[in-house]
């Protein structure tokens, strides 16, 4: 890679993502394709869509920060600020509204202290407000980062909670897997 030895020696991010940027960049007949996922990957590695993160993925594909920006903020998937280490993100659309997501959503909020884009003092758990999460057969449905949550009730939060406390190393920590689990259709994002 000898274009890029400038910007892998200077990176933000690990060698493993600045190897699979580069690839990616390959992969596609015209660098701009590679946006979306190398946005997605970067979000992942450092939590959020930093200036910084924004600057090194359009000096990488050859575009301006704007036209990032531009692009990034049609995504609501998409985070500038930090959100916790488990982003909790409740489904109100319909099907899962007519099945309860609000009244869902006011317990997350209350066991966490939280409210819409908040983050926990302890940085585990940030929580927000969503509009469908593809999972309306299944209402009411939650994603934790990657993992979907379907055919919920409010006494299953509680037990959620302690699950990805339990995965932070946070105390409080459990081992329980409450609810149904499901992966969305072709596996997370990082097919």
């Amino acid at each position: 890679m000898s274009g890029n030895s400038n910007t892998e020696s200077m990176s933000l991010f690990s060698p493993q993502l600045a190897a699979r940027f580069d690839a990616l960049v390959k992969k596609y007949p015209v660098k701009r394709s590679a946006l979306i996922p190398m946005l997605l990957y970067a979000q992942d590695e450092v939590g959020y869509l930093s200036d910084a993160v924004i600057a090194e993925v359009a000096a990488r594909i050859g575009i301006t920060e704007l036209d990032v920006r531009n692009v990034a903020t049609y995504y609501s998937m998409l985070r500038f600020k930090p959100a916790g280490k488990f982003n909790i993100q409740v489904c109100t659309n319909i099907s899962c509204m007519l099945r309860g997501a609000y009244d869902l959503y006011e317990r997350f909020q209350e066991e966490l202290g939280i409210g819409h884009k908040g983050i926990t003092k302890d940085g585990v758990f940030s929580l927000e407000e969503v509009e469908c999460i593809g999972a309306c057969c299944w209402a009411p449905a939650i994603q934790v980062n990657y993992d979907f949550h379907d055919d919920l009730s409010l006494d299953l939060v509680p037990s959620i909670l302690r699950e990805y406390r339990g995965r932070a190393g946070a105390p409080g920590g459990g081992s329980s897997s409450p609810g149904r689990k499901a992966q969305p259709e072709g596996g997370a994002a990082h097919a």
